[in-house]
């Protein structure tokens, strides 16, 4: 008999990166392609209809006025990104005391929930200037109306969460003895986590738009005032500028919670029990 020499294991190679690496290029290619097809037309809209710059600027305006005024725009979107991350983290506080309040006391779940749905048909828009008249032109009536747009999406998908509670969960916790504290802390708050990121996500991007809205009405910087300023001067590439970086402020902050989110599931795993 002749023994037979041990199988070698596989070289290893790289083609899990490689495929990781396409994978991300294949999702990211398609948006650049369009993004870089509307700028293209719309430089060549422009200029083919001779389009006035007070209407509308080329995309190579509003790249020389970023070029120009960068300080001014970095100025500007550091107030804004402050006044958006306080309110935020207000937000959070007040949207997440509602729902545990609305949950754990049926009277307030058939007193104040209702009201706090109604609540949303009000145009904040208009609740702007009252701030501005009871609080002043300072920070307070922007973060009041950060607070007040951004807080409901908080509320309710946390609400929804702590209900969504698995029923042989509860009945087990009954069965020994366990408080209603004790089953809102140890099974229903650890379940509703991923509603509550869920809500966060669709806050911070409500919070971006109520700051620049805050702006509008009454502010001496950030870039809702640099827009609204830019408009009484019909200067269009500076708007689109400050938009830009609106824009951008508010993609930045909703990927940086989503990040939160993943390093939250990776340190507790045994919290995050399922996706949303």
């Amino acid at each position: 008999m002749t023994a037979t020499a041990p199988a070698r294991p596989a070289p290893l190679t790289s083609s899990a990166p490689t495929s990781s690496w396409r994978l991300r290029w294949s999702k990211l290619w398609p948006p650049l392609l369009v993004a870089v097809i509307v700028v293209v037309a719309w430089e060549l809209a422009v200029d083919v209809f001779d389009v006035s710059s007070y209407i509308i600027a080329t995309p190579s305006e509003i790249a020389a006025e970023i070029v120009a005024n960068w300080q001014l725009l970095l100025t500007n979107t550091w107030v804004t990104t402050q006044e958006v991350v306080y309110g935020f983290l207000i937000s959070i506080v007040v949207g997440v005391a509602l729902a545990l309040a609305v949950v754990r006391f049926r009277f307030l779940d058939r007193a104040i929930y209702p009201l706090i749905v109604l609540f949303q048909v009000v145009p904040k828009v208009a609740l702007a200037p009252i701030f501005i008249l009871w609080f002043g032109y300072s920070m307070t009536p922007k973060l009041v109306l950060i607070v007040v747009i951004a807080f409901f999406p908080i509320t309710l998908n946390m609400v929804l969460g702590l209900r969504r509670t698995d029923e042989d969960l509860l009945l087990l916790m009954n069965s020994v003895g366990s408080s209603k504290n004790e089953i809102l802390a140890r099974i229903q708050v650890p379940t509703s986590l991923p509603y509550l990121f869920a809500g966060l996500r669709i806050a911070i991007t409500l919070a971006v738009i109520g700051a620049v809205v805050a702006e509008f009405a009454g502010s001496q910087n950030g870039l809702g005032h640099q827009i609204q300023f830019a408009s009484t001067q019909l200067d269009t590439a500076q708007m689109f500028a400050a938009l830009i970086f609106v824009s951008v402020l508010g993609l930045v902050l909703y990927y940086l919670v989503g990040f939160v989110e993943y390093l939250f599931k990776r340190r507790f795993p045994h919290l995050a029990l399922a996706d949303v």
